[in-house]
């Protein structure tokens, strides 16, 4: 039971789309995690996504439409629908999502990340 500085923990990594968990709630993790390029388009079946952007700006592209956040913005991504986030230069944000879920969701590529890797 301690507090977490998001700061702090940021700087204890440099690898970006590879999400850190920061801490759980019931069976939920609070992952930190650096975005800078393209992703790829993916989905998660079973769960929605939060993102919250924390430092920064980034994009989430879904099939019909952008959605553009800045700092202290979030963005819930429903389950089951395609999106690729992106950002043109590193954005820090905070996801929340259910313990075990892969970043890159049902597709696998370079970008899927080891889950559960604490900081």
């Amino acid at each position: 039971m301690e507090k977490v500085n998001f700061t702090d923990k940021f700087s204890k990594f440099d690898d970006l789309w590879s999400p850190k968990v920061v801490s759980e709630l019931n069976d939920y993790q609070f992952k930190l995690v650096k975005l800078q390029g393209d992703f790829i388009w993916h989905s998660h079946a079973d769960t929605d996504e939060a993102f919250i952007v924390i430092q920064g700006s980034m994009a989430i592209e879904l099939r019909d439409r952008t959605v553009n956040l800045s700092e202290g913005e979030m963005f819930v991504v429903p389950m089951g629908v395609e999106h690729k986030p992106r950002a043109e230069n590193e954005c820090h944000v905070l996801l929340i999502e259910p313990t075990g879920v892969v970043n890159t969701g049902d597709s696998q590529s370079e970008l899927t990340a080891e889950n559960d890797v604490w900081i």
